[in-house]
């Protein structure tokens, strides 16, 4: 339902501008110009993601989500905000800055948050920490500024050169940026052991989203020049954030691993695998070398420990669900049995 919605909210942004242009040339040319930021985000994204790759069809609706359902509602939102003061005022001027510092910040944080929420709370066993938030909220982000580039470049096509220069080169994370306060505070509520600790995590990241959105519609917007003296250490210390980030997650990972090692289900070699780059392509490569056979097993096998290790910290969490015993039954009978496929023994 929520992949439907965001779907048919793209297709009515996307009837917007063609309506507005007049022309199918004047959107095809900016939707592929909105191609470029969305593929540079989405490939940052999927090294944030791939130690626990998130389900591909959730990933999708939450793309959605940002790209048709939050775009749509701040399209409503800000027009007529912008109407309303404009009226009221006459100043014309006066209702562009009240929609872009104060409208815009509240209405497009507050709807993109809430994709982070919902899946957060519709698909929780894919929802693991902070890094998983952070996922979320840079794949709406990411939706999002997809919908409103190809808005941008459509109308400003007479001075599409600068326009893509800043929105599609200079600040594709933007957009990321912002959500991701609250992805990360809605990531971090699933590791508190409280079940309803996202009611007063998730307005603090709001928060916070809100604020780096408005002042980057009103500073950096008005004053370029701020851009490096803000925009780019804070996009530096975030991903020194993401980097740290990814490091715990893969500290946790070997961790519950570990557990199972201590029972006899892995060799200390095996999580040393498991748990770094080098050591996952190498496997890979190895049961490669022994037939289709292996090497789907390893794919297997490498998935069902991550699922494993994930399925365990959730318990640990105080976030099991009824189902917990029988699903880690299945997943270490995947385990054994992939190991055996190559390993030879079956």
């Amino acid at each position: 339902v929520l992949a439907l919605l965001g779907g048919a909210g793209l297709a009515v942004v996307l009837y917007a501008v063609y309506t507005e242009a007049g022309q199918a040339r004047a959107l095809i040319l900016p939707f592929l110009l909105a191609l470029v930021p969305l593929g540079i985000v989405l490939v940052c994204v999927r090294w944030i993601d791939r130690w626990e790759p998130e389900p591909l069809g959730v990933l999708v609706t939450a793309f959605l989500w940002g790209a048709g359902v939050a775009t749509v509602v701040s399209m409503v939102v800000n027009t007529s905000a912008s109407l309303l003061v404009m009226a009221t005022t006459g100043d014309v001027d006066g209702a562009e800055l009240v929609s872009a510092v104060v409208t815009a910040p509240l209405i497009e944080e507050a709807t993109k948050g809430l994709g982070v929420l919902l899946v957060f709370l519709i698909w929780r066993r894919s929802f693991n920490g902070p890094v998983d938030g952070i996922v979320y909220a840079s794949v709406i982000a990411a939706g999002f500024a997809f919908a409103e580039n190809i808005l941008y470049f459509a109308r400003f096509w007479d001075q599409i050169l600068g326009v893509f220069v800043m929105r599609g080169l200079a600040s594709p994370f933007a957009h990321v940026t912002f959500t991701a306060c609250t992805g990360l505070a809605v990531g971090l509520s699933a590791r508190r052991r409280s079940r309803w600790a996202w009611v007063w995590m998730t307005p603090i990241g709001l928060a916070g989203a809100i604020a780096l959105h408005a002042f980057w519609n009103g500073v950096v917007s008005v004053r370029p020049e701020m851009y490096l003296f803000t925009e780019v250490p804070f996009f530096l210390a975030c991903i020194g954030i993401v980097i740290a980030l990814r490091a715990s997650e893969r500290r946790t990972l070997r961790h519950r691993l570990a557990d199972y090692a201590r029972s006899g289900w892995y060799a200390p070699a095996e999580i040393t695998m498991l748990t770094t780059s080098a050591g996952r392509a190498t496997a890979r490569r190895w049961a490669k070398a022994r037939g289709p056979a292996a090497e789907l097993a390893m794919r297997d096998f490498l998935t069902a420990s991550l699922q494993l290790a994930s399925l365990r910290q959730q318990a640990l969490s105080g976030h099991a669900g009824a189902d917990y015993t029988a699903r880690q039954t299945e997943l270490l009978g995947v385990v054994r049995r992939c190991k055996q496929v190559f390993l030879g023994q079956s």
